[in-house]
């Protein structure tokens, strides 16, 4: 009787502190707290980029954002060289994700990583890029991705036609911002906004696919287009029940012509045969 006494008086002891422990260890958890309105992307899709803003690469030569532009798509990043941590991971992960996919920065389309603090210089970017480039380890990536830095009324003419929002957090030192990136049409027309830190490979060649205005992709990245269709509200392509259908209604199509050709064709070889019996 003691030791069920004993136990009972443990255990009731265990279900009072037990809370008490628990509410001690959530107090001593920093809450985060929710990102200032004035931090995301507003996403413009459909308007042009102001190709005559003027930057210095990470050469120091002073060029125009409208230089990275010809007939391929561009992938327009935003980050800034001295962020501690998070423009580190988007860049990161950026370089990752393309190098997921079968097409290349340069030959197919071109990356451009804008950094929207003033401060940040030609010499920081240059770093930047050489510790960026080796993690996507693709050949002609040098000239295919571009870093600039420049003052601030340019910076705020090519944020806010991307509708990229940020501002500087005093208290951390440090500016708050969304991650994300842009893709352009080679006429610097916003096609597609992917966010996050990563994108899967098939939405960012999808996106630079239909960026791209017909100039990249093979016949079945068409018919995935119409199997999938982009949905603004999270920056990711998701299936369509409709673009299935048509896609399988444009199969069996296809499937029926190749048929008929292949009737007509016996057809007309069995009545040669058989006049020239």
């Amino acid at each position: 009787m003691k030791r069920a006494a004993i136990a009972a008086l443990a255990l009731s002891t265990t279900s009072l502190v037990a809370p008490r422990a628990r509410a001690q260890a959530l107090a001593e958890v920093e809450i985060l707290p929710p990102p200032p309105k004035e931090v995301g992307f507003d996403q413009n899709i459909g308007r042009d980029v102001p190709l005559d803003a003027t930057f210095r690469d990470e050469s120091g030569k002073q060029v125009r954002l409208g230089d990275f532009f010809s007939d391929k798509p561009v992938v327009l990043s935003f980050a800034y060289d001295t962020c501690p941590m998070l423009c580190n991971l988007s860049m990161q992960g950026l370089a990752s994700s393309l190098k997921g996919i079968n097409l290349d920065a340069g030959r197919d389309f071109a990356v451009v990583t804008v950094s929207f603090d003033p401060k940040d210089t030609p010499e920081r970017s240059r770093a930047k890029k050489q510790a960026i480039l080796p993690r996507y380890g693709r050949a002609g990536a040098a000239e295919g991705w571009r870093f600039l830095t420049g003052d601030e009324a340019e910076i705020r003419r090519v944020t806010g036609a991307a509708g990229f929002r940020y501002v500087w957090d005093a208290p951390s030192s440090q500016y708050a911002h969304p991650t994300g990136i842009v893709v352009l049409t080679p006429k610097g027309q916003i096609a597609r906004y992917l966010f996050g830190i990563e994108y899967a490979p098939k939405d960012l060649r999808l996106s630079l696919v239909e960026a791209s205005q017909g100039k990249l992709g093979s016949v079945v990245d068409q018919l995935l287009l119409l199997c999938y269709h982009y949905d603004p509200r999270i920056g990711k392509y998701g299936p369509l029940a409709l673009g299935a259908m048509r896609t399988g209604g444009t199969l069996t199509l296809l499937a029926l012509g190749a048929f008929v050709t292949v009737m007509i064709r016996r057809d007309r070889k069995t009545k040669k045969q058989g006049g020239g019996k």
